[in-house]
């Protein structure tokens, strides 16, 4: 799907019974818009990844947990390092890797290649 395509589903939401029904959805996501649009710019594969959010929610849960225990830090130096070992540690629980997600990897690899590192 084109951002276009996005943009006509959505008209055609708001037409129809759903967004006559919930028109503070649609309009929260026109208000949005201007965010969803860098979405259509990666291939299906790894739109497919990206929302899938489950995942993200988890680690942002168990990141808020730690830090929010920790409570106060001497330095954004030990803020990091303490992310950092934390998300290590979430990461070893991980048994399987997303659908898609070596494609996405790769893509996201050559992207942003100086961000994303194995």
């Amino acid at each position: 799907m084109s951002a276009e395509a996005a943009h006509a589903a959505l008209d055609e939401f708001e037409a129809g019974d759903w967004g006559r029904k919930f028109p503070t959805v649609v309009s929260a996501w026109r208000r949005a818009w201007d965010k969803v649009i860098p979405f259509f710019a990666f291939p299906p594969q790894v739109r497919r990844v990206i929302y899938t959010t489950n995942a993200i929610e988890s680690i942002n849960a168990r990141l808020r947990k730690i830090i929010k225990t920790r409570g106060h830090f001497p330095s954004d130096d030990a803020a990091t390092k303490l992310t950092w070992l934390a998300l290590r540690n979430i990461t070893e629980d991980w048994g399987r890797a997303a659908h898609n997600w070596k494609s996405a990897m790769n893509l996201f690899a050559i992207l942003y290649e100086d961000r994303f590192t194995r």
